[in-house]
């Protein structure tokens, strides 16, 4: 038999999904729900509670509980690599019409809010040994935020690692006032002759840094999936070694096989 709070949010629950309380729509105070169910504040605090977990309800403090809106859903394809390369040396015009985002959420360029941060940083063991140079080698250190426009939190947190000296030949990867590049990562190394041959992609899962709910506005108890993407080039050099946070509640990542024919 369920407890009284499980009741409570069990109505509270099927008005979400049926529209009858939409999204971002505030909630009646806490007080006015317990004389409404006829139960305590301490039992209409943990109905709520439970709503919040499972990503149902958001709870502003000081100002009340809110229906959570819905947030895009990313859904992410390995095939998104071949894409990718086969704009890679397109006219700009046809580079500058879509990019990977767009390509995962279905969303247009204007319904975007993109944020890029360049630095150059000296390369920690773990990266260094990926990219096979030596710790402390200067390398580009990228990170980008982009968002839905009508969103506060990005789809993911992704940051990226190029050798500085692989890419100095073109001073335009070196700023970050030339993103968003038409054409995306591919593209950019493209401009300094470099062709990549083929894309590694580790996912694992685990909970969120207290920064990493934050930014991403993580409902309690989320899971954060974390994709290391490691590209190699023709010669077999890796090229680029992006470490992205995705968050767990609104992303989808779908994996595509070709087998080859008997």
């Amino acid at each position: 038999m369920a407890v009284a709070y499980e009741r409570i949010a069990d109505e509270l629950r099927t008005a979400i999904r049926a529209g009858r309380l939409g999204p971002g729509e505030r909630l009646p105070a806490e007080t006015k729900l317990a004389e409404r169910f006829g139960r305590s504040v301490p039992t209409v605090r943990e109905a709520l509670r439970a709503l919040q977990d499972e990503g149902l309800l958001e709870k502003r403090h000081g100002v009340g509980n809110f229906v959570r809106c819905r947030r895009t859903l990313s859904r992410r394809t390995n095939l998104r690599h071949q894409w990718e390369k086969d704009r890679a040396r397109a006219p700009l015009a046809r580079r500058a019409q879509t990019g990977a985002t767009e390509h995962d959420t279905g969303l247009h360029v204007e319904d975007l809010v993109f944020r890029a941060r360049y630095r150059e940083v000296a390369a920690p063991a773990g990266v260094a040994e990926v990219l096979g140079v030596p710790e402390g080698t200067a390398l580009l250190e990228r990170r980008y935020r982009t968002r839905c426009a009508v969103e506060h939190a990005p789809f993911s947190l992704v940051t990226s690692y190029l050798v500085r000296d692989m890419i100095a030949g073109n001073p335009a990867l070196l700023d970050e006032r030339e993103e968003p590049w038409p054409g995306g990562s591919q593209s950019q190394l493209y401009s300094v002759g470099i062709e990549v041959d083929r894309v590694e992609e580790h996912v694992t899962a685990r909970p969120p840094t207290p920064e990493e709910a934050d930014e991403l506005e993580l409902p309690p108890g989320t899971s954060v999936l974390v994709l290391r993407k490691v590209s190699y080039a023709t010669d077999r050099r890796v090229v680029d070694v992006s470490d992205v946070v995705l968050p767990g509640d609104r992303t989808e990542l779908v994996f595509t096989t070709p087998l080859e024919r008997w």
